[in-house]
């Protein structure tokens, strides 16, 4: 008995031990790929804190064509918060374009939500003839890249006399089908039963969407937010293609010339205009989840 009862105790500790093994190994697996994703970030990080002469010093080969590795320090030698100094309260230019990009993806995300969420609604509730055919030349529109409809655009834009203006950019991107996709499975995952129900009861078809729809679909339209958010705050193609009036552009174009004198303000930047993207991210990751893994649902 006493030999049964060691046994199972040295089989219990052998499970536990591979458990915590396998355990460490999975995260160490996903630990390495955490380090090099996140290491940029920190060199951004320091980059920004660091003077002008320590940056010299380790940008130099890059800025003076010398044949030498670049060499680097997590934590500068001599932090100096000089860069945000001058980005922040000397620079009007950094905000006449920071106020861009905020305007502009709030009038891209705002019509996107107007136009797509009833859209992805008709196409996920009502059964049309082509309804589904439809929804997949959607689709196709939504795989096409910028590349491929940036000279229609530029003509139909040309032909509006839109060119060289922030309309340029919001306009086509409000009629985006990416986030008729997402809502739509959002919308796919509520079971019809409860729209018959409604009815049954009398309910009218607005008072089904906004009472039913919207609070049911709520993660595909939040997913739609966060994901919209972070591509338009983030565009580059769009603005360089459609605008040439620079002080029409995003802070996603802000990037001065950049020499070792200026390396640290090109530092402050950036990592300035990650800071929303970041925020935004944190606060819908659970929604964006959600969101994705509805638009993976067969029908």
């Amino acid at each position: 008995m006493k030999n049964q009862k060691q046994i199972y105790k040295n089989d219990k500790i052998k499970q536990n031990i591979i458990a915590n093994l396998n355990k460490a190994f999975v995260m160490a697996v996903l630990i390495l790929p955490g380090i090099f994703v996140v290491f940029p970030v920190i060199i951004l990080i320091t980059g920004s804190v660091m003077d002008q002469y320590e940056l010299k010093g380790y940008l130099s080969s890059v800025f003076m064509d010398e044949l030498s590795f670049i060499s680097w320090k997590l934590m500068p030698d001599y932090p100096s918060f000089a860069n945000y100094k001058k980005l922040l309260f000397q620079d009007p230019s950094f905000f006449i374009l920071f106020w861009n990009s905020m305007r502009m993806t709030a009038c891209i995300i705002g019509g996107q939500l107007l136009i797509g969420v009833p859209a992805a609604w008709a196409f996920a509730v009502y059964k049309v003839r082509a309804g589904k055919l439809l929804f997949a030349f959607y689709v196709v529109l939504m795989l096409l890249p910028f590349q491929v409809t940036m000279l229609s655009n530029y003509l139909v834009l040309n032909k509006l006399s839109l060119l060289n203006t922030d309309k340029a950019v919001i306009l086509p991107a409000i009629f985006s089908t990416f986030p008729i996709f997402l809502c739509y499975g959002g919308f796919r995952s509520i079971p019809a039963q409860l729209f018959e129900a409604a009815r049954v009861d009398g309910a009218g078809e607005g008072i089904i969407f906004s009472r039913i729809g919207l609070p049911l679909g709520k993660s595909g339209i939040l997913s739609a937010i966060v994901l919209g958010f972070l591509e338009y705050w983030n565009m580059m193609e769009q603005p360089m293609a459609f605008i040439d009036d620079k002080s029409l552009w995003p802070l996603s174009l802000y990037l001065p010339e950049i020499t070792w004198t200026k390396a640290g303000y090109a530092f402050c930047a950036s990592f300035i205009t990650l800071i929303p993207a970041v925020f935004v991210f944190v606060m819908g990751q659970d929604y964006l989840e959600q969101g994705i893994i509805y638009s993976g649902l067969k029908e």
